[in-house]
């Protein structure tokens, strides 16, 4: 140990960043150093053999343009490490901070087996516990201990989680274009490569509309500046429209879904839910904010669209009210954010019972460590529904050897012990993360008042 009169050197991150942190004079977790102190041990004795954490490192790459936080357990058995996703794409630094200060040197030392009795003691560590940032620390952890027990016992994630329940997990992909033409025209070519299942968004002159693309260089220059307005008026007089002509060009055997992204006010997502119906939607995402939840029960109401909701809670109980109501057709759970495969696993037993289908998030900025667990739980659980399925770049690929990629519109689970995805170094020291503020930018937005609007 260093003296007090010489400090230790701040260590480095594992990978350079175009920007400097500042000076953090602790050793990560992951050092050769003085053992710690096992803090709340448990008092059973662990099974022979069983392997103990031995080192948490945090790894930040950004492959496939947004920042990933992956995280990698190592163990005291040579070669035996398990790997988890903590990306939360708005705090990166923020979520590392909390792994590699607080979480990692509480599991250094701790059977790696025990992943239930670990996951209360690091979510209650906290005292103030929950919210996002806490709950993409954790959940790295915990999947990372999930995959380590899946390499110890030979098996695939999905075979610990009660064996397969369908052959494959049916995957939707995202098109959007310049008018009802343009978008159906995606729709009909995704449909030919196998997608039964396509998300649908439709630009609206004037206005930043999520999940569109901009129509010229002046738009581009906008949206990065964050200049632009949402209009929520124009937006609920184009887009039913343009999605009831797009379900008359592309017919009725290709499911169209549509994701609000929570811009709406309650009293107009009731207006959308009524207008949208021509469409026949596969189901309506995000109408409204997770602040307006309680108007979800009187909005199932108030339509046949099926409503799905979920990609923003950060707690598995966040949706209790809305599973006891019957207000929701499909859960949008993030492992992520929820804290990982331990608690999400209880919701979408939970969903089974309910009669709720699950629609895991997964666009980029989940990695393919977050996509292999959604896909392990897609693949065991009678609740789901359909997952959401991002393109990986061939970047990603190369980081991530054993990634899910979808094929003829669904994802089959992977053969291979634990999540079946691996982690190459090397490749994502080739892809270092953006400066805050640079990616997370597109969730700052203004209304055509001037007044703050939801992302």
């Amino acid at each position: 140990m260093a003296s007090a009169e010489q400090p230790p050197e701040p260590l480095d991150p594992p990978l350079d960043l175009p920007f400097d942190l500042p000076p953090d004079p602790r050793p990560r977790p992951a050092d050769d150093g003085p053992s710690r102190e096992l803090l709340a041990p448990a008092p059973w004795a662990g099974d022979a053999g069983s392997p103990r954490v031995k080192g948490v490192r945090t790894f930040l790459c950004a492959p496939q343009g947004c920042p990933y936080v992956i995280v990698r357990v190592e163990t005291d058995q040579p070669g035996l490490y398990g790997l988890g996703c903590a990306s939360d794409p708005q705090r990166t630094l923020a979520v590392r901070a909390v792994i590699d200060s607080y979480l990692g040197p509480l599991l250094l030392g701790r059977d790696s087996a025990d992943i239930e009795d670990i996951h209360r003691l690091l979510l209650n560590s906290g005292y103030w516990r929950g919210g996002s940032i806490a709950q993409n620390a954790l959940a790295a952890l915990d999947v990372a201990l999930w995959d380590i027990k899946g390499k110890v016992a030979g098996l695939p994630l999905h075979a610990l989680l009660g064996g397969r329940a369908r052959e494959f997990a049916a995957a939707y992909t995202h098109v959007d274009g310049r008018d009802a033409d343009e978008v159906a025209e995606r729709v009909l070519a995704a449909a030919a490569r196998g997608y039964r299942h396509v998300r649908v968004q439709v630009p609206v002159p004037g206005s930043d509309t999520y999940g569109a693309g901009p129509a010229d260089a002046v738009e581009a220059e906008r949206r990065r500046l964050r200049t632009g307005v949402w209009d929520s008026t124009a937006y609920l007089r184009q887009v039913p429209a343009v999605l009831a002509e797009v379900r008359e060009k592309v017919g009725p055997d290709v499911e169209l879904l549509h994701d609000v992204h929570e811009r709406l006010s309650p009293a107009e997502a009731f207006t959308l839910v009524r207008e949208v119906e021509p469409a026949r939607l596969f189901f309506l995402e995000d109408v409204l904010a997770p602040e307006d939840m309680d108007h979800f029960p009187r909005l199932r109401a108030a339509g046949s669209v099926p409503l799905a909701v979920g990609e923003l809670y950060h707690d598995a109980q966040m949706y209790l009210p809305q599973l006891r109501a019957g207000a929701i057709d499909f859960a949008r759970i993030r492992i992520p954010t929820l804290g990982g495969l331990t608690p999400t696993r209880k919701l979408v037993a939970a969903c089974e019972l309910f009669g709720v289908r699950t629609a895991p998030h997964g666009p980029g900025d989940v990695s393919p460590v977050g996509m292999a667990a959604n896909v392990a739980l897609d693949i065991s659980s009678p609740a789901f529904g359909v997952q959401e399925a991002a393109r990986f770049t061939e970047a990603t690929l190369e980081v991530f050897p054993g990634a899910p990629v979808p094929r003829d519109g669904g994802l089959r689970p992977s053969s291979e012990p634990g999540l079946g995805v691996d982690f190459d170094e090397r490749a994502a020291a080739r892809h270092p993360v953006t400066e805050p503020l640079e990616h997370d930018r597109w969730a700052l937005l203004r209304t055509v008042d001037g007044s703050v609007g939801r992302p």
